[in-house]
């Protein structure tokens, strides 16, 4: 397997967005964070991933922060076999007062500087994504910087892609692909879960590529509103093993260079029930109902508004977002369509802080389409990843698209 890789023209590019943005906002510098963050913003700057953070100045070169020796090593064995680092200057730092370290050499200690991960609301990083104790150590050794977070701007910049991002997104289109066909063909009565995951995945991988966390959510049963990576994954119990009229339902993020792709793979051990055969009919709609709507020019509202109708019509309600930005995650177009037939019985502590962004949508943008139409508690979940183009748009997955049904 070859994955298509990034020139430094493709470097080059991305830095001269990012300054320009900096120019915009008064920046000289940037924080941009990498950590334990589901979005990896890092290596927009860095095409590496560090768990640590890159340090980015107006004027002068970049500096890769990581935690341990290892990721260095690891950086340097690559360039050893050929490999172009896009930053020459990577250091250990255990502490956010060895950042502060390297703030004051580039002459940034008393500067305005943007911050980019510090409010993430990207799925599982809805806290942010630097660490508590890093971000309290940098700012007091720092205590005449000026910051500013802009991890919603740096996320609008990174979602028009390149044409060399645009391979890499469709080679991870491809890796999905792959794993749906081999899911469908795995998925069958008194099969467990854990082979359909262990399957699915290896099948990714064998692509050359990587998987976003949690790797794969998935579940299955007859009707179930459980949605998540599996418990058996953590917990201990046991996974379930797959029985007639069942719905495996399975969403897998593979990523290649951190273009990421998500496909909501479903196969249906038929007979189903009637009901879910409503929710299946309202989901392929709703998926219909995007494919065509989708152009450049239009708010992703507008697009948000087109996938619902079917749900409005049906009296369907939805679950997750029906259409969601990737590369990175966060326009998460969230239904309120019949949400007063919602019955969770699941108690909220304070408000939700779920915000609805705005952004109209230019050729270049990919986005994850995820129809999924819901009664009670039944759940039906489709949908692939779709790039917008200069006049429509490209599916890059077919087999997600609808449900695989199997006598």
């Amino acid at each position: 397997m070859q994955p298509p890789t990034l020139s430094l023209a493709e470097r080059d590019r991305r830095w001269a967005k990012v300054r320009n943005l900096m120019r915009e906002r008064g920046f000289d510098g940037l924080l941009v964070a990498g950590f334990r963050s589901r979005e990896m913003y890092e290596t927009y700057i860095s095409d590496d991933y560090n768990e640590g953070c890159v340090i980015f100045p107006l004027e002068g070169d970049p500096v890769v922060v990581t935690w341990a020796y290892l990721r260095v090593m690891r950086a340097r064995w690559s360039q050893e076999r050929g490999a172009t680092l896009w930053v020459d200057d990577y250091r250990v730092a255990t502490s956010g007062i060895g950042v502060a370290e390297v703030l004051r050499e580039k002459h940034l200690a008393e500067s305005s500087l943007g911050v980019v991960g510090l409010s993430s609301q990207a799925p599982t990083e809805i806290y942010g994504a630097i660490p508590a104790n890093f971000w309290m150590e940098l700012t007091t050794a720092l205590p005449k910087a000026r910051w500013q977070d802009i991890s919603e701007e740096f996320s609008h910049l990174m979602l028009v892609k390149s044409d060399e991002e645009l391979a890499q997104v469709r080679y991870a289109a491809r890796a999905a692909e792959a794993a749906c066909k081999v899911i469908a063909e795995v998925a069958a009565p008194g099969v467990g879960e854990e082979v359909v995951f262990a399957e699915g995945t290896a099948e990714m991988l064998r692509h050359g590529i990587g998987v976003r966390y949690p790797v794969i959510v998935m579940n299955s049963g007859p009707h179930t509103l459980s949605w998540g990576p599996p418990r058996w994954t953590t917990s201990g119990e046991a996974p379930r093993i797959l029985q007639r009229g069942d719905l495996m339902q399975a969403e897998l993020m593979p990523l290649c260079g951190n273009q990421e792709v998500q496909v909501q793979m479903t196969v249906a051990l038929d007979p189903l029930d009637d009901t879910n055969k409503q929710c299946e009919r309202v989901a392929l709609a709703s998926y219909a109902a995007g494919i065509k709507a989708l152009k450049p020019g239009i708010a992703f509202a507008d697009l948000l508004a087109a996938m619902e109708e079917p749900l409005k019509s049906a009296g369907c309600w939805g679950y997750t977002p029906l259409v969601h930005s990737v590369g990175p995650h966060f326009l998460a177009g969230r239904t309120l369509v019949n949400q007063d037939q919602v019955k969770l019985d699941v108690r909220y502590a304070g408000a939700n802080a779920a915000r609805a962004r705005q952004a109209i949508l230019q050729p270049g943008m990919v986005f994850a389409f995820e129809p999924n139409a819901c009664i009670g508690t039944h759940r039906v979940n489709i949908g692939g990843t779709v790039i917008v183009t200069a006049t429509g748009c490209e599916e890059l997955n077919h087999i997600p698209t609808t449900v695989t049904h199997k006598q």
